[in-house]
């Protein structure tokens, strides 16, 4: 492309401060550099990992930043030493990296990786290293990938080729949320044909939970949220019965239990409160009930008698739902183009990217699942 090598001037919505609108400015976007990847964005989903970011964390060392993990691109160009992009590509950048040479990329039991922002420098939410910069300044790349820009640039190792065919307005939804919540319930909590399951939260990483176990097989799926207007919205991905912690005096772990027979096979905690965390593990049947934390959260400790689990329950954590991204994600986008799984019923709003700032108003309030911003053209 005619750009290559050139710094490119383009738009983004960089997050100068903590709890303070985005702001859309022109960046400047250097070349990549040995192992990178520059990227045209097209379509990018705010996720709540953002939100958190900009208005829970609060951490001042993590600004000014480009926020934005959850999109599919172009490759515009590439760095020394890159041979599994070219040009023209279509890809999804990945918030978490695979190297394939750490003992966490060679081991099955684990998609983490000793190179990822999250092991380096989990505080910023953010590598030391960027490529972007602002009136001068240097802009920290939010989950190594910042997407919220018509341009960015990714290591080819947080990067992943998909089908040239693949909608990117839809499959950007894979880059996080998707791929969180199914996961989680296919690949960490390893949910069994003909089980129980209980998924506490119907954000877009809930209802991918509850995609999961249906995936599964599951017979019974129990969706949990204070917001009964979720459950139309969770029967499509295959919720089976609806729990409104408000609507019962009772803990909602003892009402799950009374249910259940004592208790679902499995649970998933998609909200990102130690309190439903332990709910939710608490609802799970003793002798082999598994409860799986998805929500992020790092501001409160989460805690529980050890007889929880000394009669037999198992607590586990997922991240990106235990995919190793470069795999997962064009297998996701082939489940999506092969009709396996569903992205379309997760987008309840389509906008431009000048109109971020609404799409973050809406997720802030729980006014959409997913809203997809159009960033550049294909």
């Amino acid at each position: 492309m005619a750009t290559a090598g050139k710094v490119i001037k383009c738009k983004a919505a960089v997050a100068w401060e903590p709890n303070k609108p985005l702001v859309i400015e022109e960046i400047e976007v250097a070349p990549p550099e040995a192992n990178e990847v520059r990227m045209k964005i097209v379509a990018t989903a705010v996720c709540h990992s953002d939100l958190y970011h900009l208005f829970e964390s609060m951490f001042k060392g993590g600004f000014p930043t480009v926020l934005g993990h959850e999109a599919a691109g172009i490759v515009e160009s590439v760095g020394p030493g890159v041979t599994e992009f070219q040009p023209g590509d279509k890809v999804i950048p990945v918030f978490i990296s695979q190297c394939k040479e750490c003992r966490f990329c060679k081991s099955p039991k684990t998609n983490q990786c000793e190179k990822a922002w999250a092991r380096v420098r989990p505080k910023f939410m953010a590598p030391e290293e960027s490529r972007l910069t602002c009136k001068g300044k240097k802009l920290l790349q939010f989950a190594g990938t910042s997407t919220f820009s018509e341009y960015t640039v990714v290591h080819e190792s947080a990067v992943a080729k998909i089908d040239p065919a693949a909608p990117l307005d839809k499959v950007c939804l894979i880059g996080c949320g998707i791929c969180t919540g199914y996961g989680a319930a296919v690949n960490t909590a390893k949910v069994e044909p003909g089980s129980t399951c209980a998924v506490f939260g119907l954000g877009a990483v809930g209802l991918a939970a509850v995609m999961g176990c249906h995936v599964a097989g599951a017979k019974r799926i129990i969706a949990v949220d204070i917001n009964p207007e979720k459950f139309e919205k969770a029967k499509v991905f295959g919720a089976t019965e609806f729990v409104n912690p408000k609507d019962h005096t009772k803990p909602i772990n003892e009402v799950i239990s009374e249910m259940t027979n004592g208790g679902v096979d499995f649970s998933l905690e998609c909200v990102g409160n130690v309190g439903v965390m332990r709910s939710a593990l608490e609802s799970c049947v003793m002798g082999w009930g598994v409860s799986v934390i998805v929500g992020w959260t790092e501001l409160h400790e989460v805690s529980a008698p050890p007889l929880q689990m000394i009669f037999g329950r198992t607590w586990k954590g997922s991240v990106f739902g235990g995919f190793k991204g470069k795999y997962g994600i064009p297998s996701m986008v082939k489940a999506y183009m092969d009709k396996k799984v569903k992205l379309d019923e997760f987008i309840t709003h389509n906008l431009s990217f000048d109109q971020i700032n609404e799409a973050v108003e809406m997720m802030k309030h729980g006014k959409c699942i997913r809203t997809v911003l159009a960033v550049s053209t294909e």
